[in-house]
């Protein structure tokens, strides 16, 4: 008799109760993670939420500032030239959980205007100074949403493994104890019915001596 390769023995039962009792302490670990990560996540998700109102504000202000530059100063395209590549940007990344999550960091030293005082006016600078805003705002939603991607992945994929284990691997793990436990039991029935057969056979051949 034998279930899913598995024979009834003493030494497969103990073997499948380890199995059983790693599986659900699996099971309990990734649901653990699971709700760090989720906590995790919506934590971020609100604070994305506030970035995004505030980062359409920011570029409102900006472009309306140079559309004020374009007009006092005419087409503002040569000096924007002269506003160098951001080079400052810099990834590190933390881990929660096992997942990483990045942080994003930006050189945020005395702000300088890389035009000159001719051919320039206030408006210029109130766009040059509101673009920048949007800059850093720009740099700290990148890193939330890359971070919420990377968290919502990292819970879908905890998520799964947490479902086999729940609905299947561990199902599995207590029928096939029951088969062998079962299995057992009814062979220690079976022995001690033959076991009884053959005492009472020894003794009735006692009393015909």
């Amino acid at each position: 008799m034998m279930r899913n390769n598995v024979f009834p023995t003493k030494g497969n039962l103990l073997s499948t109760k380890k199995s059983m009792a790693l599986a659900k302490m699996g099971f309990e670990l990734l649901d653990r993670k699971r709700n760090i990560l989720v906590r995790e996540m919506m934590q971020l998700i609100d604070k994305a939420n506030s970035l995004r109102s505030e980062i359409n504000d920011v570029y409102n202000q900006a472009y309306k500032a140079l559309q004020m530059a374009n007009i006092t100063l005419g087409i503002c395209e040569d000096i924007a030239k002269s506003v160098p590549v951001e080079q400052g940007v810099q990834i590190t990344y933390r881990s929660v959980m096992g997942v990483e999550i990045p942080t994003v960091t930006i050189d945020t030293s005395e702000l300088q205007m890389p035009y000159g005082f001719l051919g320039s006016n206030s408006q210029l600078d109130k766009a040059y100074i509101s673009f920048y805003k949007a800059k850093l705002v720009t740099v700290e939603l990148a890193e939330i949403e890359n971070s919420v991607y990377r968290l919502a992945n990292a819970i879908k994929k905890t998520q799964s493994r947490a479902n086999a284990l729940k609905n299947i691997i561990i199902p599995n793990f207590e029928e096939t104890t029951k088969f062998i436990t079962d299995a057992l039991e009814e062979k220690e029935r079976e022995e001690f019915s033959r076991l009884k057969v053959i005492k009472s056979s020894k003794e009735r051949k006692k009393v015909e001596q």
